[in-house]
């Protein structure tokens, strides 16, 4: 959540939505699994494409996948395989709320994020 002077809900949530992009980066942060966590010393870190997450809380409770897409604007992720029926037919990947998930493996691509979790 966003830190504020206010502790109103209403308030928290409308600095959510219209606050700035490096302030609602924040809200893409989850906790990483016990293994993970000794090896970096780090309870949270940032979700990225291609984290391997399990989804804690919900209807997919249990499900393991790869990040397919991050929306920072609402704070939630897609993931590969977890999907839905339309009522017209066809499927539609399911949003799940980054806070609900726990990070299993990371995607260590990226050199500055290895380095930035490593030293």
């Amino acid at each position: 959540m966003v830190n504020s002077t206010s502790s109103q809900p209403r308030k928290k949530r409308a600095m959510m939505h219209a606050g700035s992009a490096h302030i609602r980066h924040k809200s893409l942060s989850a906790p990483l699994s016990t293994d993970l966590k000794e090896k970096y010393s780090v309870d949270h870190v940032s979700l990225r494409k291609g984290d391997k997450v399990k989804i804690m809380r919900g209807d997919f409770k249990g499900i393991e996948e790869k990040v397919a897409k991050t929306y920072s604007k609402t704070g939630q992720v897609t993931l590969d395989n977890v999907t839905r029926e339309k009522l017209k037919g066809g499927t539609v990947q399911v949003k799940v709320q980054a806070s609900k998930v726990m990070v299993t493996s990371l995607n260590l691509d990226d050199k500055l994020r290895r380095k930035e979790l490593e030293g």
